[in-house]
């Protein structure tokens, strides 16, 4: 299997590197002052350069940040989003915008007709969702459809032109195919059409299926007398360039068109998603439908306005997004003042600026870049201007999650740096090209990707915090030692044993830890700063003293009490293990403070851990068999005393050091 490497192991590998070459030195340096200045053997100094070598290396630092990202994706699957790609984890922890797709992902993709409007009426549809039954409402009184032909031609028109279908199953009533076109034949069902019945009195002998380049539908349909009809549905801008009449009381007249952009700024500025639907007698003997067919003369029907309710857990999650400093910006195809009043629902934008796709199309890369900078809200855009908006956003050195679902959204998913595909609606080329997959479609997913990539990143850097001091606890207990010119008060094949006991196993229960309160109201990482900070190397620093100089402390006390050599090094040995046990529940909480209501809680593995390795370091000292292969001898309850308070007394300088810290307001970063 070829080995994942991720660009956030890629910069630990180079920092273990550096760091064990720093401790090669060390250890040669500290086997020349113990034979040439302190007098030990070669022999001796040979194997205690070698044990500190041991020691303060992070040997297992790599496979432990490959475990937490491992352990970050499978979380990230049980809250709805699939990793593909394991940078991805990591690039997760640093977005600072997120493009989102309206239908579906903001909003519950559950169309429902909600007005109709012709020449002559405008129209309300009662019900929700799409169970087909509701009524049809002028000024609020109750109308039969049968009464208005031009509203029962367009519902007709919108019922032949259409992929869609409703069946019911187990009292339940589902859509096959687009919900738009599920909304249109929802409303027929209202009205008293059926699809099966219409499409055998009109079978559709062509079709031109909707695509973004063109934004219509088109179907040609014939009776069984062989007359023509070509039906026509898409965006009402495109479809009144192709209309040059409209039906008025059956009779055809000159489009009046100002009087239907009226009615399209009226229905897109209630937030409504409006079609317009047209037709035109075939040709005798049309058989086949090509686009010059449909290019012009046209009658327009009439526009359906259509709802499509915020998904409350978006609203949430966007309020969630700008908490933790994350731009979110809706991308649609829908008309201008419908995106606009739908952002606004959600909380995007200021409910004022928006950009079109005409507009983009206008502007050059420096004029978009500025754009992007004040607009979250784009209308009637078109995938390859999510491309361009991508590439606007990263040249103003933002870190951008794109989400997309079909085919031409490809581009824009490989170029962002996190691409993420609709699981439900998308195509298998948008799953491929993105890094992320959403089975619900949900953006509330999404933002607990965020959340969970931050927490990844928060436990990363747990393990660092927690790795480096205990390490360099033990690797200067043997350099003081040498240095002062004293027995060694753990021996090298000792110095192994406390490695394999704690090194990993207390590390990874790390990996587990539950996200912090505030991570999703800290402002996003940059992913340009050092993993280890200038914090970081003090608390190194502190907890390396500790440890230090309680193991020394503990080993030259017992001797003084007339101890065997064996036991005061069991007792230094077995301090150093519960330094390193009572330290991580420190490091549970980066600055926060970790007191004992909440040093066990949330993790089930820290208290399993913990207890593992007293288990473990139990046998060690107690067992015949592990007494004569690391040289331990059985201590006394006194030791016992006077190891838990030694050991505890990093757990309450770390936390008071901690409130300092939190108290003069300092930067963990």
């Amino acid at each position: 299997m070829e080995r994942i490497e991720t660009p956030l192991l890629r910069r630990i590998a180079g920092f273990s590197k550096g760091l064990s070459a720093a401790i090669v030195a060390i250890a040669v340096l500290t086997f020349l002052i113990g034979v040439r200045v302190r007098d030990y053997s070669a022999v001796d100094m040979f194997m205690a350069a070698v044990g500190l070598a041991v020691a303060a290396i992070p040997e297992g630092l790599p496979a432990i940040m490959t475990i937490t990202l491992a352990i970050g994706v499978q979380r990230m699957a049980r809250r709805n989003a699939i990793i593909r790609v394991l940078p991805a984890v990591e690039t997760l922890g640093s977005v600072t915008c997120v493009c989102s797709d309206k239908t579906g992902t903001l909003t519950r993709n559950e169309m429902t007709v909600q007005t109709v409007a012709t020449h002559v009426a405008l129209l309300h549809v009662s019900g929700v969702g799409y169970e087909p039954h509701g009524e049809f409402l002028v000024e609020g009184r109750h109308v039969n459809v049968a009464d208005y032909p031009a509203v029962a031609e367009l519902l007709r028109a919108g019922l032949l032109c259409n992929d869609a279908s409703l069946d019911q199953h187990d009292g339940q009533w589902r859509i096959m195919g687009d919900p738009t076109e599920a909304a249109l034949v929802v409303a027929a069902r209202k009205a008293g059409f059926e699809s099966m019945l219409e499409s055998e009195s009109w079978p559709r002998t062509d079709v031109i299926p909707f695509e973004s380049e063109h934004r219509f539908m088109a179907t040609l349909n014939h009776d069984h007398a062989g007359h023509g009809m070509i039906y026509v549905k898409g965006a009402p801008e495109r479809i009144l360039e192709m209309c040059s009449l409209e039906r008025i009381a059956g009779a055809q007249q000159p489009l009046h068109i100002e009087y239907w952009h009226e009615q399209l700024r009226a229905m897109a500025g209630q937030g409504q998603r409006v079609l317009a639907l047209a037709c035109k007698p075939a040709q005798a003997g049309l058989r086949e439908l090509r686009f010059d067919d449909v290019a012009d003369g046209l009658t327009l029907l009439g526009l359906c306005g259509m709802v499509d309710p915020p998904r409350e857990e978006a609203i949430q999650a966007v309020a969630d997004c700008h908490s933790a400093g994350i731009r979110v910006q809706m991308i649609t195809g829908d008309h201008a003042a419908t995106a606009l009043a739908i952002a606004g629902q959600i909380g995007i934008g200021d409910g004022e600026r928006v950009l079109t796709g005409a507009g983009i199309e206008t502007m050059d890369e420096a004029a978009l870049a500025e754009a992007v900078a004040r607009i979250d809200v784009y209308a009637r855009v078109s995938p390859e201007h999510k491309l361009r908006l991508v590439q606007a956003l990263q040249g103003r050195g933002e870190i951008v999650a794109m989400t997309g679902d079909g085919v031409n959204d490809a581009p824009a998913l490989k170029r962002a740096d996190v691409g993420v595909a609709m699981g439900v609606s998308g195509t298998e080329v948008a799953k491929e090209a993105a890094e992320m997959v959403l089975a619900d479609d949900n953006f509330a997913s999404i933002v607990n990707a965020i959340e969970e990539g931050r927490t990844v990143y928060d436990n990363l850097r747990k393990t660092l915090l927690f790795i480096m001091p205990t390490n360099g606890g033990e690797a200067f207990t043997l350099v003081t030692a040498i240095a002062l010119g004293l027995v060694l008060p753990i021996l090298p094949v000792q110095i192994l044993w406390v490695n394999m006991v704690t090194a990993v196993t207390l590390a990874l229960a790390l990996a587990f830890e539950p996200a912090e309160a505030d991570v999703l109201r800290r402002p996003p990482r940059d992913p340009r700063a050092p993993i280890f900070s200038r914090y970081f190397l003090w608390r190194t620093v502190l907890v390396t003293a500790l440890i230090t100089a309680g193991t020394l402390g503990m080993f030259l006390w017992e001797q003084a009490q007339g101890a065997s050599l064996e036991a005061a090094r069991t007792a230094a040995v077995t301090t150093l293990v519960m330094f390193e046990a009572v330290y991580l529940l420190n490091c549970r909480r980066l600055l926060d403070a970790a007191w004992p209501q909440r040093a066990f809680s949330g993790n089930p593995y820290i208290a399993s851990t913990i207890f593992l390795v007293v288990l473990l370091q139990l046998l060690y000292i107690y067992a015949p068999f592990m007494q004569a292969l690391f040289h331990s001898a059985p201590l006394e309850a006194e030791a016992w005393l006077r190891i838990m308070l030694i050991a505890l007394s990093v757990y309450l300088i770390v936390e008071f050091e901690k409130w300092i810290v939190r108290a003069l307001k300092w930067q963990a970063a």
